[in-house]
Order: C-alpha cells, then sequence, then structure tokens
C-alpha cells in the first residue's frame, strides 16, 4: 500500500518539479560526457565515435545495419564516423559470412583500450553517484531511464542487457 501511496503522488509533480528534473537532466549529462569528451579531444574525435565505439564494443560483429538503428544516425553520418575509425585502426569490418553485403564490425586491440579508457571514466563517475544515491534509488533511477525510452529503443536495450545485438 506505501509504494502505491508514493507512485501515486510520483502523478501530480508540478511543471516546476518537473523543469527541475530535466535541468537535473542536462547537467548531469554534462558530467556524464565531460571526462569521455576530454579524452577524445585529443583525437579529434566525438560523441558520435564514443557511441559506435561502445556498441561495438558491446556487440563485437555486430552489423552497420544494426548499429544504424541502435544509434539513430543517417547511414551517411555512421559511414564518416566509421570511416575514421577504421583508418585510424580502432575498428575493423568484415564481409559477412552469410551475405555478403553485410559489414560485421569489430574492436582492434587499439580501439579496445579507447573503449576501456571511455568506459573506466564513465564507470567511475556512476559508480560514485550510485554509491552516494543507495541501492532504492539506483533501482528507481534505472526505472525512470527506462520508462522515458520509446518502445523501440526500450526493445534494443533490453536485446543489449541480455546480450543480444
Amino acid at each position: 500500500m506505501a509504494e502505491r501511496a508514493s507512485g501515486e503522488t510520483l502523478l501530480f509533480l508540478t511543471d516546476e518539479q518537473l523543469r527541475k528534473g530535466i535541468e537535473a537532466m542536462f547537467f548531469a549529462y554534462r558530467g556524464f560526457t565531460a571526462d569521455p569528451d576530454r579524452i577524445l579531444q585529443g583525437m579529434d574525435y566525438g560523441r558520435a565515435h564514443h557511441r559506435a565505439v561502445h556498441f561495438i564494443h558491446r556487440s563485437q560483429g555486430t552489423t552497420v545495419s544494426n548499429l544504424l538503428a541502435i544509434l539513430g544516425v543517417t547511414k551517411q553520418s555512421l559511414n564518416r564516423v566509421l570511416r575514421t575509425l577504421i583508418d585510424d585502426g580502432l575498428v575493423r569490418s568484415e564481409k559477412g559470412r552469410k551475405d555478403a553485403r553485410e559489414r560485421h564490425l569489430y574492436l582492434t586491440a587499439k580501439g579496445a583500450e579507447l573503449e576501456r579508457a571511455l568506459s573506466d571514466a564513465q564507470r567511475a563517475r556512476m559508480r560514485a553517484a550510485y554509491r552516494a544515491a543507495g541501492p532504492a534509488a539506483v533501482a528507481g533511477f534505472r526505472q525512470v531511464l527506462e520508462a522515458m525510452m520509446d518502445p523501440e529503443m526500450r526493445l534494443a536495450y533490453n536485446r543489449l542487457k541480455e546480450g543480444g545485438a
């Protein structure tokens, strides 16, 4: 009953309370991306490169088509990012065994090293925030984030959680 009562009170948040939450998300995002941005700055890479490296790492062998769907970017934009990552020796692309038109993406050792540096920085920030907030807040935060996802993105997220591509 207590859960229901506290859940019902959340249905009546004021616009100002929601605005504060939105502003907190903006500032948290700045903090969450600041460390990787500093790492990438000297390499002439940006957040698009970071996202590509992250999701290729999460699903080694993922196809370009799958990465396009996950990132929600244009083919032209992704090709520009992949071209630099491949040319710089961070990602390798292989033709599909079943369908030669497919390109499967893998991080090289150099790419894995960059991914580790980027994710280590973000994990340290998340770990500190989670410790400060406590287990109940962590679970609630994840619920809020999942509830904010569009249905098709939630499906992609759930596949990643389950270890799929």
